[in-house]
């Protein structure tokens, strides 16, 4: 207990410092920002400020980035609330009661139990965080390569297996990210493979240049050929502090939302999307009233809301544990670690205690900045939702141009950004999911090395894979997932067959 104490005066010397608190401002600012605005989200975001954040201290750069991701679960209700478009993917659900409440004259309630759950389930989000990152890392240290070969294993099945589409266009794109970050030097021998004679190859394609284009670009050509008029809702929104009544029909949700939030949220590709719609499930289901669902009640604003919230707390955990990120934005982040000179894992929080406890009290202040901004603030961010999105994209494309030509001052990044602009487009017009290739894209090389490392060890033998108890156990959990998604498959089959 002692020690822990002394890990939380520690984070809190690091967030309150005027840099930090400055830092953090901006990024839940940009975070809520981008939640309002239909169709960037956070992925992107990040992307498009991971070469700003070059010039910053590391600590304040990951605390910025964090700041946007959090603070887009948050934004992302105001639009679902008043326009029924939701701002970030893990507010869809929001949609269903929130608009409804907004046509009833209830929009304040709505957006005020929307920012309140929120900052309820952050906060309790944070304190379990803070009570499992010493006995996670404690179990972490026990891993070696062949532990983490296999996990890394495991966490790229469990995110194509939960994967929102197809599991096997899941598959598919996680193997080519896998293929993709093959390119460049060997990692043992230092032979460069898959280059073609260009030099530009040699280091690999770079990270920022691919998710910029697979998440920025392609997000404009998208939001382009589908973006219509939004109708804003011009009602007068008054009342924002919930009633008794408000709370007593709410708490229960945000409860419940915050702790199956949390939990689902370390899960590989379980993440906000996953929480929100289980939470959402969960209340219908024990609800006394669970047809009046749909019609504009206040627990299918708050628990979905504190979930998703919850959610982006959770996935803080395998990331600074183990190094493995559980979604998207997370691999993102570890990307911004890694560029930082930090190498995530269980070593992390024990060597560099400032950036881990830093960060997780700059997320309990930020939580704070975030229930100011979005309460007083909503009169602007309705202002901004009618800002024509044929104002937005070319300034969403020339931020994209700029900040990947300063990464390296090469054209040659900015080429590449496009041609994985025009890819991404390409496969969110046939539903393949861009997540599992970002996210395989990175832990690539990660488990390359841990798996050659195993070899080294073993001299070649395979069975040190199965030979050692946690390196088994997420062999055989791969094994089960497998198995289960072709009895589930099969099992379809037949239900289909039958109806016919």
């Amino acid at each position: 207990m002692a020690g822990l104490l002394e890990n939380i005066s520690l984070g809190y010397h690091v967030a309150f410092t005027i840099t930090n608190l400055f830092y953090c401002f901006v990024g839940v600012f940009i975070g809520t920002l981008i939640g309002v605005l239909p169709g960037i989200g956070p992925s992107g975001t990040i992307a498009l400020l991971l070469p700003v954040t070059y010039a910053l201290n590391p600590v304040s750069s990951i605390i910025m980035l964090a700041g946007i991701y959090y603070g887009a679960m948050y934004g992302g209700s105001t639009t679902s609330i008043l326009v029924n478009i939701p701002g970030e993917a893990a507010s869809v659900v929001t949609c269903l009661d929130g608009y409804k409440m907004a046509r009833q004259g209830r929009a304040g309630p709505a957006l005020g139990i929307a920012a309140f759950g929120s900052f309820i389930a952050g906060t309790i989000g944070l304190i379990i965080l803070m009570l499992l990152a010493q006995p996670l890392t404690r179990v972490a240290l026990k891993f070696g390569p062949p532990e983490y070969a296999s996990l890394l294993i495991l966490g790229l099945c469990i995110l194509t297996y939960l994967a929102h589409g197809s599991m096997i266009k899941a598959i598919i794109m996680a193997g080519l990210g896998f293929s993709l970050s093959q390119i460049g030097q060997d990692c043992v021998t230092a032979k460069l493979r898959f280059t073609f004679g260009m030099l530009e190859l040699q280091n690999g394609l770079g990270l920022i240049p691919v998710v910029m284009g697979l998440f920025g670009i392609a997000e404009v050509f998208v939001n382009i050929e589908e973006r219509g008029h939004i109708e804003v809702f011009k009602g007068k929104i008054t009342g924002l502090l919930p009633n008794l009544k408000d709370w007593i029909d709410s708490i229960g949700a945000i409860i419940r939302g915050t702790f199956l939030g949390f939990f689902l949220g370390v899960l590989p590709g379980g993440g906000a999307v996953i929480s929100s719609f289980a939470s959402y499930v969960l209340e219908k289901k024990i609800s006394k009233h669970p047809e009046k669902f749909g019609t504009g009640v206040i627990e299918g604003v708050a628990g979905p809301e504190a979930a998703n919230n919850a959610a982006s707390t959770g996935a803080f955990i395998p990331l600074f544990t183990l190094g493995i990120p559980p979604n998207a934005v997370m691999a993102l982040l570890l990307g911004a670690l890694m560029i930082h000179g930090f190498q995530p894992g269980p070593l992390l929080i024990k060597q560099r205690p400032d950036l881990f406890w830093g960060t997780v009290m700059s997320m309990y202040i930020g939580n704070i900045f975030l229930l100011f901004l979005n309460l007083p603030l909503i009169g602007i961010w309705v202002k901004l939702l009618k800002v024509p999105y044929r104002v937005l994209f070319p300034l969403i494309s020339f931020i994209c141009i700029i900040g990947c030509y300063s990464i390296d001052n090469r054209t040659f990044d900015v080429l590449i950004m496009i041609i994985f602009g025009i890819i991404g487009y390409i496969f969110r017009k046939f539903e393949y999911e861009p997540a599992p290739l970002v996210v395989a894209l990175i832990l690539g090389p990660m488990f390359e090395m841990s798996f050659r490392q195993s070899l080294l060890i073993s001299g070649g033998n395979l069975s040190i894979f199965f030979t050692r108890p946690i390196s088994a156990s997420c062999l055989i959990i791969v094994l089960l997932i497998f198995l289960l998604s072709i009895f589930f498959r099969k099992k379809r089959r037949v239900i289909a067959e039958l109806s016919e």
